[in-house]
């Protein structure tokens, strides 16, 4: 798997992705994450990359061609035509299957947007879909390309030990996970559930498994019902 981040703050970027799981998965050569500053590919002598928008309005909108040179150079470096990403409040809502899905691809583009958004030819020449992190509004699009590299990168093989690490996890199952525990065995007077002591591996699944649906009929009704229909 290899990720390409298209950004205005690629130091933002290198800050989280070179720390803990994702940050040791480079370095071993399980993925590849490279972050490039579109700045760097502006032919303004400023390294401006941005400009008023035409039928005016407040602030400023990215320029099509920087963000386009970037693209280029990364499809010509790695021989191959990414599947590109516009991170933005209208596109579809990333989800677990989402990110599944991403995770069987070989190559992907992330593009962060700033100020007052894309040059909307850009996007429609180069931007195979548009994804989004949740309704409502960040300054850039950094943080939710870090969210989409980390759901991403963690189920690429080599990164995490076995598959049984993010498969038994919340939502990637359908349901949310059952509570957790370590020691000590009692602390401020709470003990940990005496099935989770008992060695006996069916009923500490047992346990788990109803813990997991009390929680998701409890929280999220919405997966809940899903995840009984998908079983019936």
């Amino acid at each position: 798997m290899r990720i390409e981040i298209a950004t205005l703050f690629p130091e933002m970027c290198e800050a989280v992705l070179s720390e803990s799981i994702i940050g040791r998965a480079r370095r071993a050569g399980a993925i590849e994450v490279h972050c490039h500053n579109i700045r760097d590919y502006t032919l303004d002598k400023h390294r401006r990359v941005d400009d008023t928008p035409y039928g005016g309005g407040m602030g400023m909108v990215m320029q099509a061609e920087p963000i386009y040179r970037c693209w280029q150079a990364v499809c010509e470096r790695s021989g191959s035509r990414p599947h590109t990403i516009y991170l933005s409040p209208k596109g579809r809502v990333l989800t677990q299957d989402i990110a599944v899905e991403l995770s069987h691809r070989e190559h992907l583009f992330l593009l962060c947007g700033h100020y007052e958004g894309v040059d909307q030819r850009v996007l429609d020449t180069i931007v195979d879909e548009e994804l989004s992190v949740g309704d409502y509004v960040l300054t850039g699009g950094e943080l939710p390309a870090l969210i989409v590299t980390d759901a991403v990168a963690r189920m690429c093989h080599g990164v995490l030990p076995a598959a049984a690490a993010f498969e038994d996890e919340s939502i990637f199952s359908g349901l949310l996970e059952y509570p957790q525990y370590t020691r000590p065995e009692v602390w401020e007077g709470r003990a940990v559930p005496e099935v989770l002591l008992s060695g006996h591996h069916l009923r500490i699944s047992q346990w788990r498994r109803a813990e997991s649906l009390r929680i998701t009929q409890e929280r999220r009704p919405d997966l809940y019902a899903a995840y009984l229909d998908k079983e019936d």
